[in-house]
């Protein structure tokens, strides 16, 4: 019954995706996923240029199964994973800001599945125009980098926009097999989590950072603010997040610069490189060159609570469907959750029509 054209697409059981978050969709947590009969994204872009190809390996050694890389096209290895991409078979790959003409085209060559994260139907609509084999849309309540319009209403106008020419995959709020039922309603051919995929047991999260997102039992806590980077992104709110809040723009943006080096050492980009693509954002995604010099501050932020387990020091990016998850259960015992759930209510739901 959880057929749809996403499965017969990236070649997985169920139409159930894992997001490629930052610092967490590593290679144990891909493959738990795509064991478990999921679609697993590997977090590319935020590993460091010289670890991505052990990191594909890795996965290929855990699973059989097909999986995805993801990647953002400002990054400056960005031609670099698509060669890895291809190199090495990966089915598919996702990414935020649309990689250029070229990079589409050489992947599309290659076979393999370009499928985009969006937020507004004329995103989805560009997206297909430039290529995509899939549009993932994600609501509101998502985690991270966010829209203001609801899952409930977005995902069905851009389904209205886009999906008689590809599957539609919804994204932010979705936990369980009801979830799932509801997408389908809709239109769309599956559902995306991250958070869910966050609080599970393979998730490489250090367990302090994640009780705090056990012991966060109010969704209203899990609020959108621009204090990171410039950008709406969702997130619990902690000691940190309430700081940056108070901040002024100058502190801000000298925390932006200090974060922008260590990301450049981590990731082994050059100054002159990191300046480019602040330049690219700022002309391309109409944000101001401020903000696009802030974005270097997320990831360095955020791995302080992702990595080094300071969930005080760090931010906690977050969908809101975190206040409502209370138990860390492991990718196969999620997944097989979810579907027995979808298959139970779609029965209910067929002996009501019937």
């Amino acid at each position: 019954m959880l057929a749809t054209r996403l499965t017969e697409l990236l070649g997985c059981r169920y139409p159930i995706v894992q997001t490629a978050m930052g610092w967490v969709a590593d290679p144990n947590l891909v493959a738990g996923s795509c064991n478990a009969g999921g679609f697993g994204f590997l977090a590319g872009a935020t590993i460091p240029a010289d670890e991505i190809e052990r990191d594909i390996l890795r996965v290929k050694e855990l699973t059989d199964r097909p999986f995805g890389v993801n990647f953002h096209m400002y990054q400056p290895n960005a031609a670099d994973i698509v060669d890895l991409v291809i190199r090495h078979g990966v089915r598919a790959v996702s990414y935020s800001r649309s990689p250029g003409p070229e990079f589409i085209a050489r992947l599309k060559e290659a076979g393999v599945v370009c499928m985009p994260t969006v937020g507004l139907p004329k995103h989805a609509i560009k997206a297909v125009e430039l290529g995509a084999d899939v549009v993932t849309v994600q609501g509101g309540e998502g985690g991270g980098h966010t829209g203001s319009v609801p899952t409930t209403l977005l995902i069905p106008q851009v389904i209205d926009a886009v999906g008689d020419k590809v599957p539609v995959v919804a994204a932010g709020g979705f936990k369980d097999g009801r979830g799932l039922v509801a997408a389908m309603a809709w239109g769309a051919d599956g559902i995306a989590m991250g958070t869910r995929f966050l609080m599970t047991e393979e998730s490489p999260v250090p367990r302090q950072t994640l009780q705090r997102y056990v012991d966060c039992k109010n969704p209203g806590e899990i609020i959108v603010s621009k204090a990171m980077d410039g950008l709406p992104q969702r997130m619990i709110m902690n000691e940190l997040l309430s700081e940056l809040e108070k901040a002024g723009p100058l502190k801000k943006l000298m925390i932006a610069m200090r974060n922008g080096m260590a990301f450049r050492k981590h990731t082994g980009a050059t100054v002159l490189s990191l300046l480019q693509s602040a330049w690219k954002m700022h002309k391309d995604d109409d944000i101001s060159t401020a903000q696009a010099i802030m974005s270097a501050n997320a990831p360095m932020i955020i791995q302080k609570a992702m990595v080094e387990g300071q969930p005080a020091n760090g931010v906690l990016p977050s969908g809101q469907v975190a206040g409502v998850i209370d138990e860390l259960l492991s990718c196969e015992d999620l997944i097989t959750s979810i579907v027995a759930e979808a298959e139970t209510r779609l029965a209910v739901l067929a002996q009501r029509a019937g």
